[in-house]
């Protein structure tokens, strides 16, 4: 766990380095469960992978296994301070003498994944943003300031974000002059990345969206170290 400057205070997350030593950043952004292990286990997926990635623990180190105790606390996220968070992130990640370029990536699952896109839209630094089933009714992103291309990964079944608003918000980025690629698996459901929720959990589609999402941070954030 490291501690940065954010939003005027002091933020914390999880940090995993490569074993190289340097590789571009990525910015992993929890679901509504708080900073739980899975989001920790993809941090250090990604520092194996050659990325030099940060978990901003947005709720103080508050988690839970209860999706009523995770829906009290999405919804009590102050929207406004979680942006100034991870911005406060992005600056500590991109300080690093470990982190290679100006800029980074942002990936977010659940609520995370709405935050990805809505931290990306003001900070020109972020150059390229995943968006995996994102969700949170009080995260309007400004699409019109967005300079980062965005790949966004959604489930057929998904009760939550529907592929009725996945394909929205694929038109809404198409309108604004985005660069957009929205893929929607058949047959999976919300959370189907999670490989803790094996009631959700979908091994292939899980590999493929990391593969490509190895492979969009790669083209669109420079060199990594392993």
């Amino acid at each position: 766990m490291v501690r940065y400057p954010a939003n005027g205070t002091t933020g914390s997350g999880y940090l995993a380095t490569p074993a190289g030593g340097s590789g571009p950043g990525v910015i992993v952004i929890q679901e509504w469960w708080g900073l739980v292990d899975h989001i920790k286990n993809v941090a250090d997926r990604f520092a194996a992978a050659g990325f030099v990635a940060l978990a901003p623990d947005l709720y103080d180190g508050q988690t839970t296994a209860s999706p009523d105790e995770a829906g009290k606390l999405m919804m009590a996220l102050e929207i406004d301070k979680a942006e100034k968070s991870l911005r406060g992130a992005i600056d500590y990640l991109l300080g690093r003498d470990d982190d290679v370029g100006s800029s980074v990536g942002t990936l977010g699952f659940c609520m995370g994944g709405q935050l990805s896109l809505y931290a990306a839209c003001p900070n020109p630094r972020v150059a390229a943003c995943v968006d995996c089933y994102g969700i949170h009714p009080n995260v309007q992103p400004d699409l019109a300031h967005l300079q980062a291309p965005i790949f966004g990964f959604f489930a057929e079944k998904d009760g939550f974000v529907t592929p009725d608003v996945a394909r929205q918000l694929e038109r809404d980025l198409q309108a604004a002059g985005k660069q957009a690629d929205v893929t929607i698996f058949e047959g999976a459901d919300h959370a189907f990345f999670n490989d803790t929720r094996h009631e959700v959990y979908h091994a292939t589609y899980a590999a493929q969206c990391w593969e490509r999402m190895l492979q969009f941070f790669g083209e669109n954030l420079g060199e990594r170290s392993g």
